[in-house]
Formats: structure tokens, C-alpha cells, sequence
């Protein structure tokens, strides 16, 4: 599905991703986390085609990123990432902003009875079915995120890459991103997320990357990589012993 090979971006003062390397298969969910600073915003917003790389490659089904069109990149992945209401959302109800995720697939102006079933099956999807005459700015933190991610299911992508997309949400609407997220994956679709939160990143994924300085320092499941000696060391603190230890005031 997703195949990253030695993969080099960033912006006018240099590289900030150095040399990545990994591959994500369909039905899979892959987490990268590390340190601020570290380059996991940066190669998500290039696999989004929103920075050019610099050097490698990264495929999509066998296919460079950096060859595909916008249109077709559209139809290929969504970005769900950190929201809030307003600005170009002040005056779209719910619906229409959930519409917007099937321009990618339209043909022509307008929308059509396919189009609006679409929207229909990810507002129930997203459990947004009841708010979607509601103006975006009437919407709670916890609620946004769920439509915007109705928004992206209606995309209809092989590929969703998330940033941070649990910040300032409670943790019940937490847990139902993670719930929608994993059921969305298990039809054969791929998800590729960025975190801070490394029990987040562990409950929802299969495979995390842990990234310092630009570069891939250890990868595997998520068992390994919250074991790992190497996450004190990138972080520069007993971070299993910290969560350990965090964990026994709810005995």
C-alpha cells in the first residue's frame, strides 16, 4: 500500500527528514511518534503531497507520489489532523462540509444522489447523523473531529494520515476516534498516524515508528517499541517507568 524508501525532505534551511524508511500494508495501522521537533509532521504533510521531497521515494500502490496529479492525490489519501471551527467553516452546516470530501470524486458541477448517500453513510458511520444541520461553529471539540473525519471517509481514500487528531479531546471522544478508526482500517484501508501520545499511539496501532532527529530509530510492533530501552533514550527519561508508575493510582 504505502512503500517509503530513503526518503529526504523538509525546507529552505535543509533536510528535517533524513533518510526514512518503512512500508505500511493495507488494513494496517501505523503510528510514528517521538520528541517535538523530531520530523513526524514534516513527513506526513510530504506524503500528503503538500511538501515535495527532496530525495527517495514514496509509493502509493506502486506509484510515486511526487508523479501523481492533485485530483488523484485527493482520491488516494485524506489528512485528518489537529481542527478547530471557524474561517472558511463559519457559515457550512455539517452536511456541507462532509460534502466537500466528495469533490474529489465528482464528475462534473453539482452533486449527485450517489454523492449525498455517501455523505449519508459516513455521518452515520462517525455517529454525526443527528448533528448534520448543525453550523460547524455550534460544534464541540469532540464533535468537530468526528465530522471532519466524516469528511475524509467520504473522500472514499486508500490511505487516511492523521496529526495528532486526538489533541484537546476529551478522553470518551478519544476512545470513540480510535474505535471508528480501527473498524475503518479493518476493511482493507490504511491508516498512518502522527502522535505524542504514546498510549494512544499504542492502543490504536499495529506498527509505530520512533523517530529523533529526522530519522527512524527503532520500528516494529507496539509491544516493541514501548519496551523498548531506546524511547528513554530518544526521550532522555525513564518513560516505561513513568507510565508504570502513572498507572497505580487507579489500583
Amino acid at each position: 500500500m504505502l512503500e517509503v524508501r530513503n526518503l529526504s525532505c523538509g525546507y529552505s534551511g535543509g533536510d528535517v527528514v533524513k533518510g526514512i524508511d518503512f512500508s505500511v500494508n493495507a488494513g494496517e495501522i501505523f503510528s510514528v511518534t517521538g520528541p517535538n521537533g523530531c520530523g513526524k509532521t514534516t513527513l506526513l504533510r510530504t506524503l500528503c503531497g503538500i511538501i515535495p521531497y527532496r530525495g527517495g521515494s514514496a509509493k502509493i500502490n506502486g506509484e510515486e507520489i511526487s508523479g501523481l496529479k492533485r485530483e488523484e492525490l485527493s482520491r488516494r489519501t485524506a489528512l485528518l489532523s489537529q481542527t478547530g471551527a471557524g474561517g472558511e467553516y463559519a457559515d457550512f452546516t455539517v452536511f456541507d462540509t462532509v460534502m466537500l470530501g466528495r469533490y474529489a470524486r465528482s464528475k462534473g458541477f453539482g452533486t449527485s444522489k450517489a454523492d449525498r448517500e455517501a455523505v449519508e453513510r459516513c455521518l452515520e458511520q462517525t455517529g454525526t447523523t443527528d448533528l448534520r444541520s448543525r453550523l460547524i461553529t455550534e460544534l464541540s471539540g469532540g464533535q468537530l473531529q468526528r465530522v471532519f473525519l466524516a469528511r475524509a471517509f467520504a473522500q472514499e481514500p486508500d490511505i487516511i494520515f492523521l496529526d495528532e487528531p486526538a489533541n484537546h479531546l476529551d478522553i470518551k471522544y478519544q476512545l470513540k476516534l480510535l474505535e471508528i478508526l480501527r473498524e475503518w482500517a479493518s476493511g482493507g484501508k490504511t491508516v498512518v498516524g502522527v502522535f505524542h501520545d504514546l498510549n494512544l499511539a499504542a492502543s490504536l496501532s499495529d506498527r509505530m515508528m520512533l523517530m529523533n532527529d529526522g530519522k527512524c530509530v527503532l520500528s516494529g510492533n507496539a509491544a516493541e517499541v514501548c519496551r523498548s530501552e531506546r524511547l528513554s533514550e530518544v526521550y532522555g527519561f525513564d518513560v516505561r517507568g513513568y507510565m508504570k508508575g502513572s498507572l497505580k493510582i487507579w489500583e
